[in-house]
């Protein structure tokens, strides 16, 4: 029997401690393993694309995801498609989940786990908190962030001015009129939007900032400049895929250009922010393990409560 998780299941099931404290340990183990997963992207010949993530693995786990997505950007929801989540001994179709909300949950939070862990200590927390792109990934990326420690305030800005104000508002901080003025005003900042252009350049920035992009996740999208990049600590999620396929392909730098991925931070292996003047940034792609962290936590908690309807694709 096959479980279907919708939107609303997903989110019954779900919490973000629970989510990050998953993908943290994702993070420590996954690329120590010798499964390299795969991204597939294809233009459509329609204003979109195809995507596919296979197969999404972690050690340990006995089960295995398959993602499925076409991004319209100027649709609503933008990301639309489906994970197949299998059991690992037999392929077993154990659950069918959107993928909307697995992939703004897993990277969303995967990004928290990423900024808390290099951004500047802050243990009276006194730091302003900086929103760029007030979409579905910031709102889980704030709610995690807050997860692992407070903020002193919060600064917002989006293309739609009435969704800043509509963000802003929801989490207690402002919005404001540009990406510069939010690097302006904050000390850590999250850019998650679908720019092809860089929105923030060095001179927009101070040092000691930390920011976290996740818009440069497939070719020709850039919310960072060269110099900014090049002035920074960069930490990826996977070196190769950022030098392929995000921050690093676009800005024209290579897989060295990064000073470590965040899995070798999180173990010890590379001490992450240097001191308190450096600038630091971290640009990840997003992995397959992602999904199946997340797709199997939603899994485990549905089949324990009967969320989701069951069916039985064989007959």
């Amino acid at each position: 029997m096959t479980r279907i998780l919708t939107r609303s299941d997903l989110e019954a099931v779900l919490d973000p401690a629970a989510c990050v404290a998953a993908l943290t340990d994702g993070f420590r183990s996954a690329d120590t393993w010798s499964a390299t997963g795969q991204r597939v992207r294809a233009d459509l010949p329609f204003p979109g694309t195809a995507t596919a993530l296979i197969p999404g693995l972690l050690p340990g786990a006995e089960s295995y995801t398959v993602k499925v997505n076409a991004k319209f950007p100027g649709a609503r929801p933008a990301l639309r498609g489906v994970i197949c989540l299998h059991d690992g001994r037999d392929g077993e179709l154990l659950a069918l989940l959107d993928s909307a909300t697995v992939t703004a949950w897993r990277t969303g939070l995967a990004a928290a786990v990423g900024t808390h862990a290099l951004a500047a200590a802050d243990p009276d927390g006194e730091a302003v908190l900086g929103v760029i792109g007030a979409g579905a990934q910031a709102e889980l990326m704030v709610r995690g962030l807050r997860s692992l420690r407070t903020f002193r305030g919060l600064v917002v800005h989006d293309t739609d001015p009435a969704r800043s104000a509509v963000f802003a508002a929801r989490h207690g901080g402002r919005a404001v009129g540009s990406a510069a003025e939010a690097a302006a005003a904050a000390d850590v900042l999250l850019l998650a939007t679908w720019s092809r252009e860089p929105l923030l350049h060095l001179a927009d920035t101070r040092p000691g900032q930390h920011l976290t992009s996740l818009g440069a996740d497939e070719p020709g999208k850039q919310e960072l400049s060269v110099d900014l990049l090049a002035a920074s600590l960069l930490v990826v999620d996977d070196r190769e895929l950022a030098a392929a396929a995000g921050a690093l392909a676009t800005a024209g730098l290579p897989a060295s250009a990064a000073a470590a991925t965040l899995g070798e931070v999180l173990r010890g292996e590379h001490p992450g922010r240097p001191d308190g003047a450096a600038r630091t940034v971290y640009a990840p792609v997003g992995l397959p393990w992602q999904d199946l962290a997340l797709a199997r936590l939603a899994h485990r908690r549905a089949e324990e409560r009967g969320i989701g309807a069951r069916i039985d694709l064989l007959c």
